[in-house]
């Protein structure tokens, strides 16, 4: 057990060495996630925007669809600018930046609406930022909603003051915003954001070095090259796998836990029980990354990885598109990602002060995918050793 320990050690100290003298591994390891928090945050730190400009492409021109566009542009998110004759001149408006979002009124809209069907108001936004779009979209449904239950009382006839607003309201509800009192943007999306930052920085550092050994046709990590040592795949795995995630414990402070404090993001939950939570979530990261790493035959194929599944991962991890409206085997998928339970857990503990017991079901499974990945990532080093690295071939002995 004492060679174990020392030989595991061994690999940690050299990988940690191997790191700190590749400056593209230190910049992927400790700038990026240092810095790109950082800038994310702050592009979305309003967190919401009000009077966001928008144009009227308003084919009906009735009575309705005035009151349609008086009602939007009294709204506290949105200011219409002016109106256009057709999509063509609306769309040149958004091109010369003069207006932010679209609102198209049909030409049957008053029509549809008298007769007793079913119209709608198409919505278009400028996609530079999201939160454009959720400006838009929200009040010109908030409006839909109110003009709909102004025509319910109107049609039925008119009564006391007390059955109008039972017509118009049949349920009484309250709009209270739990976990996110601003309604923001940046505290909805963000710390899943930070998630994914920490995995997804760890695959393009560690595929980076991989890439490297690839480049120079050197197939084994520092780790290797002193006479003398035997140690196996198992053993080369667990240390550098222990030298990773025990950087990212400390970028993890920083990413999680600062970055949140200095931006006013919601943070009520235990430290404690976050730190509990991580450890299992670095090792399955840390493991995911290394077996997905030995793919990149050359170090800037790290770099395709990173941007091919970032976007990706965030959209199938439910925080993007409601976990409930995809479907279960896409949802099957997500989970075999760290970043999925990961980012469910995070966001229950720290956003919505969740204990352990709470999140019992995405720690497990952190646990077992972390496991399983130590187990692929030693299969693959095998592979590599065997096919790529015959010196070291008696070391699969051990």
């Amino acid at each position: 057990m004492k060679k174990l320990l020392l030989d595991i050690y061994y690999v940690w100290i050299n990988e940690l060495k191997l790191v700190f003298k590749d400056g593209a591994v230190v910049l992927l390891f400790f700038i990026v996630p240092l810095a790109y928090p950082v800038l994310y945050s702050f592009i979305y730190n309003n967190e919401t925007v009000h009077n966001v400009k928008a144009i009227v492409v308003d084919d009906s021109n009735s009575a309705l669809s005035r009151e349609f566009r008086r009602k939007v542009d009294g709204s506290a998110d949105v200011k219409i600018v002016g109106c256009a004759t057709d999509m063509a001149e609306a769309k040149e408006a958004l091109k010369r930046k003069e207006a932010y979002g679209i609102i198209y009124i049909p030409r049957d809209f008053s029509e549809r609406i008298n007769t007793q069907q079913q119209t709608q108001v198409s919505v278009y936004s400028d996609m530079s930022s999201l939160l454009f779009y959720k400006a838009l979209l929200l009040s010109a449904t908030e409006v839909s909603l109110d003009m709909g239950a102004d025509i319910r009382v109107a049609e039925t006839g008119g009564g006391s003051q007390e059955q109008d607003a039972t017509t118009r309201q049949t349920v009484e509800n309250q709009w209270v915003t739990m976990y996110n009192t601003q309604n923001g943007f940046a505290s909805f999306l963000v710390p899943a954001i930070l998630i994914l930052i920490i995995q997804q920085t760890l695959i393009l550092g560690i595929a980076t070095i991989v890439g490297t050994h690839n480049d120079k046709k050197r197939f084994t990590v520092a780790s290797h090259t002193a006479q003398g040592k035997n140690v196996g795949a198992l053993k080369l795995t667990i240390g550098k796998a222990f030298c990773y995630a025990s950087l990212y414990m400390i970028i993890s402070v920083w990413v999680l836990r600062v970055v949140p404090y200095l931006f006013k993001f919601p943070q009520i939950g235990d430290p404690l029980t976050i730190a509990a939570f991580l450890m299992p979530f670095l090792l399955a990261s840390t493991f995911f990354a290394m077996t997905i790493s030995y793919f990149c035959s050359q170090r800037e194929f790290g770099m395709l990885l990173f941007v091919f599944t970032s976007v990706l991962f965030i959209f199938i991890s439910g925080i993007s598109w409601p976990w409930t409206a995809i479907p279960a085997p896409i949802q099957s998928i997500a989970y075999i990602i760290p970043s999925t339970p990961g980012i469910h857990g995070f966001i229950k503990i720290n956003t919505m002060g969740a204990t352990l017991p709470d999140v019992w079901f995405e720690y497990i499974a952190l646990w077992i995918q972390a496991g399983v990945y130590c187990i692929t990532a030693v299969w693959m080093y095998r592979w590599w050793i065997q096919n790529y690295d015959p010196e070291y071939k008696g070391m699969m002995r051990n």
